[in-house]
């Protein structure tokens, strides 16, 4: 790679991190660790290095010591593991400092896992962005060898969304109505559109998620994995996303597909429901209840954000409102959250909490509310679970049965308590 527009890039990088604006997000940076964020496109990785370095440029750092690169660079086209050496060796032939690398997405470049891991057995600080969960394979873990803290990074939490938005929650802000009224309205926001950082910008923020979606789709599925047949792709992402709230085997998501007029085999199945998760754009649940073997297939799938999922659905409300509760728990607790199905249906099943959640938009009808209310009492009971709560889109109360209480709480309301509840660097 040429020097001159090596030199010319690293320039470039230095100024505009400088000039970057910041909402500073709850992330508590150790002052050695090496750093590996994953997730969505757009979800807010690499604001969180530039956190780093403007944290790092308060206490002192001068700008010539950061190396910051971002591989999505069109100059970097064809980029190979080796210019990364390069890279390294221009730097520190023109700068006498030791750089502090902020690498984002580096797994563009093939084999970047080794130079990353060089530099962490130097003893370089290293930052490093991915929108593939390939970077979490056994492989790569296993290269960098417990030298870097993975984090994974989503999109705003509700409470991050309030905070953009300005309003700022003091103990009293259920009984201050400018505010509670301030939240609801936000609310209906965040529910249909998301908590994308970027889109809170935007006034036309469907576009804007239909031009983030057709990235994804076509940046990193259909060209990264040399799709062929793109439409089977874009029917099973639309038929995924009408079912989020069904238990999908692979047969069925076949059979979903075929019966639309494209013929695809369950193989191909697997593989396109395992780049779609590669990509963040979704991720599954397992049954609690099913035996080992048929955990793997036969999950729940979920939209990493309700704004990308609201893309492909007429009256969402229902679906949103499950997908919703799915990413704030799988945010929290990540693989530690089940859904239950052998004879009762329960959402979402926390065993470690003890928790069992229904998420339910409406309760008001008889039916729905006996068929909620009954299937988290007999779950409890034989799971012996001790915490109870049903999210809907309005209602607040407490309902006592059989000796057990049941928490219902409308799901703005709840989001903000978990996010109380909520410790550590999760997003």
């Amino acid at each position: 790679m040429d020097q001159e527009l090596i030199k010319q890039i690293i320039g470039e990088n230095q100024e505009f991190v400088q000039n970057v604006k910041l909402l500073q997000r709850p992330f508590k940076f150790e002052d050695n660790g090496n750093y590996v964020f994953l997730g969505i496109r757009r979800a807010g990785k690499s604001y969180l290095m530039f956190q780093r370095i403007h944290e790092l440029m308060e206490r002192g750092t001068a700008i010539e010591e950061i190396l910051y690169l971002n591989f999505e660079d069109e100059r970097f086209i064809g980029l190979k593991s080796e210019d990364l050496d390069d890279i390294k060796r221009v730097y520190e032939e023109t700068f006498s400092f030791r750089p502090i690398f902020f690498l984002d997405e580096i797994q563009i470049v093939p084999g970047w896992e080794k130079f990353v891991r060089r530099l962490a057995d130097k003893n370089y600080r290293v930052f490093v962005t991915g929108s593939n969960a390939k970077m979490l394979s056994s492989e790569i873990a296993t290269t960098l060898g417990g030298r870097f803290l993975i984090q994974n990074v989503y999109p705003f939490s509700f409470k991050e969304f309030l905070n953009f938005e300005g309003l700022e929650l003091k103990p009293n802000w259920l009984y201050t109505p400018g505010i509670r009224n301030g939240v609801v309205r936000s609310f209906d926001t965040y529910f249909y559109y998301g908590g994308f950082p970027e889109l809170l910008s935007f006034e036309d923020k469907r576009s804007w998620l239909s031009g983030l979606y057709q990235k994804i789709f076509f940046g990193d599925l259909v060209a990264r994995y040399s799709l062929r047949n793109s439409d089977s792709m874009r029917l099973l992402v639309k038929k995924m996303a009408e079912n989020v709230m069904q238990p999908s085997s692979y047969n069925r998501l076949k059979n979903i597909v075929s019966s639309a007029g494209e013929s695809v085999g369950v193989r191909t199945i697997i593989d396109y429901v395992g780049y779609l998760q590669e990509t963040w754009l979704i991720f599954s649940l397992e049954n609690y209840a099913a035996r080992f073997a048929e955990r793997e297939s036969n999950r729940k799938y979920y939209f990493m954000d309700n704004g990308i999922l609201n893309l492909f659905i007429f009256r969402p409300e229902t679906l949103l409102l499950e997908n919703l509760v799915a990413i704030t728990l799988h945010r929290q607790f990540g693989e530690k959250v089940y859904f239950y199905n052998q004879n009762i249906e329960v959402d979402f099943y926390m065993p470690e909490e003890s928790w069992l959640i229904q998420a339910s938009y409406n309760i008001s009808d008889l039916q729905t509310f006996e068929r909620e209310v009954n299937g988290l009492v007999k779950a409890a009971k034989f799971l012996n679970a001790e915490r109870l709560q049903i999210v809907t889109r309005n209602d607040e109360r407490v309902v006592e049965k059989d000796g057990l209480s049941i928490e219902v709480l409308p799901v703005w309301k709840w989001l903000i308590q978990i996010g109380k509840s909520r410790s550590g660097n999760t997003f």
